[in-house]
């Protein structure tokens, strides 16, 4: 019997190894991503702790003057530190929309790659029934030959 063979296996598997090489890109992002957002967080939190520590400041009874201004520093400080931060993040999550679309790109590439095996394989049946057919025929015919041969005689 015959053996399928897909003549482009070459392509898919080339296909299937940028996909992998794809997932691994978007997840390496994904990572640098959360990353970048845990970083922004926790400079939201060191913000949020220098303006409690400025309403503490404010109810004491004795107010420092040093110590508001550099708190009211620090807040302005950790808000510049912020903006910077959510710019990063920004950056980072359009550097992974661009691995999600390369990873998007990779699949579609397979998933057609496979189909094409698919319809390839489906000839290949088609082909394999259509010989054992005729075989049948042939073989039909033979015997059918040989016994009006023999009747004949």
């Amino acid at each position: 019997m015959a053996k399928f063979v897909y003549r482009m296996q070459n392509i898919l598997n080339l296909n299937e190894k940028l996909e992998e090489q794809a997932k691994m890109d978007y997840a390496t992002q994904q990572a640098v991503l959360n990353e970048a957002e845990e970083a922004e967080e926790a400079l939201k939190k060191r913000k949020e702790q220098y303006e409690e520590k400025a309403r503490r400041i404010r109810s004491d009874d004795f107010v420092k003057v040093r110590d508001l201004i550099e708190n009211s520093q620090a807040i302005e400080i950790m808000g510049g530190m912020i903006e910077e931060q959510h710019e990063v993040v920004k950056k980072e999550e359009s550097i992974l929309e661009v691995k999600r679309q390369a990873l998007e790109d990779a699949m579609k590439e397979r998933k057609t790659q496979e189909k094409l095996k698919e319809k390839a394989f489906d000839e290949f049946k088609a082909e394999l029934l259509m010989e054992e057919s005729k075989q049948i025929d042939q073989l039909t015919s033979y015997t059918f030959g040989i016994k009006k041969q023999k009747s004949d005689n």
